[in-house]
């Protein structure tokens, strides 16, 4: 019997042996199209030999050294290299192993910058409804996932949650996306002020909402009205790019689209690209200041923070990403994947949006295009869809609870940044297949929604 405790414990999974560029094979010989990356990590496919010489020769020279005794070369430059491009103001770089572990560094750091300057009585942090920052206790804390919040929630701490920036959904239709996008962002100012603006450490928010509500950016203007009601209470701003950065969106960083500079900023998945585990956590100068010029010591840590070899891994997969061009791939094979999903799903009476950035796209269904309204959570419908492209050899990334954490149903596609042409069509055909097999096998019962929030 296998031994593993998979995701799933009533689920049986095909057996994944070799990855062929961007497609993953089982045992059977079946391809799968990764057209989610996995879940948005890998941005390089699942070969790259660049990637894996650079792997191997790290592990020749020093696979592992704790970093309470030395610092390492791979560490070093990968550091250099990210802080090199990234936005103004971020200056050093804090490794872990992945998304969950950035975002609790992060909101640790954060409490302890207020407290190296003498602030204590900063303690608070507000982040967003239909939000995802992880699966570590603060991480999920701060999460406005409600379906991953709930059976935790007595465990969790206080986090104060506001509107998310979903103008697909939310914006009343003569509104400007600019009026909208300043009314929500001021719903942050407003909560500031609810909890006394001398407690909050941070507002914490995805650049691009990721796997909760399905690739949806913000629209102009609504970061820039953040970081100005940011600055006005001296509240630290905290962009998770754990999904949406490295690229994704066709940018190195999500957040050099909306023209600002987070205090701290998380990043992971696409990173390594799932060759190894690592994640970041990129701080301002002021940031690291107050804790060197403080107690010097960051209160905190993991064993594997800072590991040679996975920062030889991620250092490769940018200098690949740079080297190829591959930015400029996923700005054109993101508009080209759109232009495609619109052809396909243009007029489907089930596909209600199509959003996103570069190679980070959403697809969100409804039971009623004119309504809005969702199907049932009962149907299952992202559940469905997903078992239907598996078996056609496509991998998507499907989630339900679109609208509030229950209900509505959406498709996420993050594929790599090597897709060609003939990819991205294939995506488009298999996925459309998928989504009409899986409503036409719903009960009758789960056909028609329940209506959307006013």
């Amino acid at each position: 019997m296998p031994h593993v405790f998979h995701r799933h414990t009533r689920q049986s999974y095909p057996l994944a042996v070799r990855g062929d560029g961007v497609f993953v094979v089982d045992s059977e010989g079946k391809r799968y199209l990764d057209a989610c990356g996995g879940a948005a990590v890998s941005c390089l496919g699942h070969n790259h030999p660049a990637v894996i010489q650079a792997i191997k020769d790290q592990i020749d020279k020093l696979p592992y050294a704790h970093t309470s005794f030395f610092t390492n070369e791979p560490s070093e430059a990968l550091a250099e290299h990210l802080i090199a491009r990234a936005p103004d103001g971020l200056d050093w770089v804090y490794f872990v192993s992945g998304g969950s572990e950035a975002n609790e560094s992060a909101m640790k750091l954060a409490r302890q910058y207020f407290v190296e300057i003498g602030q204590p009585k900063r303690s608070k942090f507000i982040a967003r409804w239909q939000s995802y920052h992880g699966n570590t206790l603060g991480a999920l804390a701060a999460g406005g996932n409600r379906a991953r919040r709930d059976m935790f929630q007595p465990l969790l701490i206080d986090v104060s949650h506001i509107p998310p920036c979903f103008a697909f959904r939310d914006k009343p239709g003569l509104e400007s996306e600019e009026d909208y996008g300043r009314r929500v962002a001021d719903e942050l100012e407003a909560e500031i002020l609810r909890q006394g603006p001398e407690t909050v450490i941070g507002f914490m928010a995805e650049t691009v909402v990721g796997a909760t509500a399905g690739a949806v950016p913000p629209v102009p203007g609504y970061f820039k009205r953040i970081r100005e009601i940011c600055d006005k209470y001296g509240v630290l701003l905290m962009l998770d790019e754990v999904m949406s950065g490295m690229g994704r969106t066709g940018t190195l960083y999500a957040c050099e689209q909306d023209g600002i500079a987070p205090d701290l900023l998380t990043c992971a998945k696409g990173l390594g690209a799932g060759y190894q585990a690592i994640g970041a956590c990129l701080v301002s100068g002021k940031i690291y200041d107050a804790v060197s010029t403080g107690t010097g010591f960051f209160q905190h840590g993991f064993t594997y923070i800072g590991h040679p070899t996975s920062c030889a891994a991620g250092l490769a997969v940018q200098q690949v990403i740079e080297r190829e061009n591959l930015l400029e791939n996923v700005r054109r094979q993101g508009s080209h994947l759109r232009e495609l999903l619109g052809e396909r799903f243009g007029n489907h009476p089930h596909v209600a949006d199509i959003r996103g950035r570069g190679l980070f796209i959403g697809v969100e269904l409804v039971a009623d295009r004119t309504s809005l309204a969702p199907f049932a959570p009962a149907a299952r419908l992202h559940a469905r869809i997903k078992a239907q492209a598996m078996a056609r050899g496509l991998m998507c990334y499907p989630g339900g609870g679109t609208l509030d954490g229950a209900r509505g149903d959406h498709v996420m596609l993050a594929p790599p940044f090597i897709i060609e042409d003939e990819h991205v069509a294939q995506i488009a055909d298999v996925l459309g297949q998928a989504v009409d097999a899986a409503i036409a096998e719903l009960p009758a019962e789960h056909r028609t929604g329940t209506p959307a929030p006013a």
